[in-house]
This record gives structure tokens, C-alpha cells and sequence, in this order.
């Protein structure tokens, strides 16, 4: 249903019959990969103007992978992340996709 680069790839669909009313299909919840889990594959400085789809498309080769670098650096609001300069970034990903990478 999902790309194999998508967040939601692997991620359980389900259906929802409410009474009297249409079958809704959804996705179930995604949970958070736990950071033991990933594998570091850099670090990044952020700088003025910096967005999370540049950073990964510099490190992971595809901007719409940067829910990865959102995911090994825990926040609620995203936009955190690129909010400061100067700040960490860890880019992770979980072990199963590091193999995947061009370059590293």
C-alpha cells in the first residue's frame, strides 16, 4: 500500500464499521522506532536557512525520507529540528534500511 521509503510502510491497515454507516479503512498507529534501535549514519550542524528535506536528501539521498531524521531526534513539532542554529541532528535510520544508503 505504502512505498518502501514511506513512514507508514509495514505499518498494519485495518477497518473501521461503524454502525448503520460505511466501512472506513485506516492505517493503524505508528509508534516510534526506539533510538537503541537505529543506526547512526551522521551528524549535522544546523544552519540558518537549513529544512529537514535538504538535510535529507544530503544524507539519505531522498528529501521524503526526512521523517527518519524527525524520528532519531525526538520532538513534537518537526520544525523544531531547523529552528536553531547550531543544534544536533542525528541521522539515523533503523538497521534494517542502512544497507540501502548510496554512499555510505
Amino acid at each position: 500500500m505504502f512505498a518502501a521509503t514511506s513512514r507508514y510502510h509495514g505499518i498494519e491497515t485495518a477497518i473501521h464499521r461503524p454502525e448503520g454507516g460505511e466501512p472506513i479503512p485506516y492505517v493503524r498507529r505508528r509508534f516510534l522506532p526506539a533510538r537503541r534501535t537505529l543506526t547512526a549514519v551522521a551528524v549535522h550542524l544546523v544552519r540558518d536557512g537549513d529544512r529537514l528535506d535538504r538535510i535529507a536528501a544530503l544524507y539519505l539521498n531522498d528529501p521524503e525520507r526526512f521523517w527518519q531524521i524527525a524520528d532519531a531526534n525526538p520532538v513534537l513539532d518537526p520544525a523544531e529540528l531547523t529552528a536553531h542554529q547550531g543544534r544536533r541532528l542525528d541521522v539515523a535510520l533503523p538497521a534494517a534500511t542502512t544497507g540501502s544508503l548510496h554512499g555510505f
